[in-house]
């Protein structure tokens, strides 16, 4: 998932991108209102964490035009200011969620996942075949036997099992899963696919993971290698 976090503060803004790159999100960082909005216009992001107190334009205005502008990114403010009406502000401007700081990095994944899943779909669970992944818990299960995975490798299969049956281009894998200067990162998605087949494919007869030479990767319980 792709995460852009709006934050002037950069002691805040890289632990919360570091944090966040740990548990397999892409993400951007924007320092001022008007960065945001450049970058929400060139780069489709699934979550957006937007401080409120931002420098040449503030969280609120910011979010008003992303959502006059017809953007779905779930949006997650922060701010020091913690009154009700500074609450209802942020809510009314379009934002879905509102967290006060200092806050616990915890409290904001934790936040950040509900809003996702909230976001993509009203079960948890995406199911292909007998392969099994649930985003609240990040349970990979195939045929009932539980799977470990690195979070870039969890990060690549959910990429690939929220389109079943589409083929992604390495760049498309690879935007969903590193940052922005991903296009440096497509070689690298090979090597994270073939670790995932050692995971998934190998110890089952049916192979679930196809590579469309020339195209890219899907993942289907259809026969689709070419």
């Amino acid at each position: 998932m792709r995460v852009l976090v709006v934050e002037d503060q950069p002691n805040v803004s890289n632990y919360v991108k570091r944090a966040l790159e740990e548990q397999g999100y892409a993400v951007d960082l924007a320092r001022t209102g008007r960065e945001a909005l450049d970058w929400a216009e060139v780069v489709e992001y699934d979550l957006i964490v937007l401080d409120i107190m931002l420098p040449e334009m503030d969280g609120i205005a910011v979010c008003r035009r992303l959502r006059s502008q017809g953007h779905p990114a779930a949006i997650l403010m922060l701010t020091a200011r913690d009154t009700v009406d500074d609450r209802v502000t942020g809510l009314d401007a379009g934002a879905d969620d509102y967290l006060v700081k200092p806050f616990s990095l915890k409290e904001l994944l934790a936040r950040l996942r509900a809003l996702a899943r909230r976001r993509t779909a009203n079960t948890s669970t995406l199911q292909v075949a007998n392969l099994s992944l649930d985003t609240r818990t990040r349970v990979v299960t195939r045929s009932n036997t539980f799977i470990k995975l690195t979070a870039k490798e969890y990060a690549i299969l959910e990429c690939l099992m929220r389109e079943p049956g589409r083929v992604l281009t390495r760049t498309e894998i690879a935007e969903s899963v590193w940052n922005y200067d991903a296009y440096n990162q497509s070689n690298v998605v090979d090597v994270y696919i073939r670790n995932l087949r050692r995971k998934i494919d190998d110890p089952f007869d049916v192979k679930l993971i196809h590579t469309i030479r020339g195209a890219g990767y899907c993942l289907s319980d259809q026969d689709s290698d070419a």
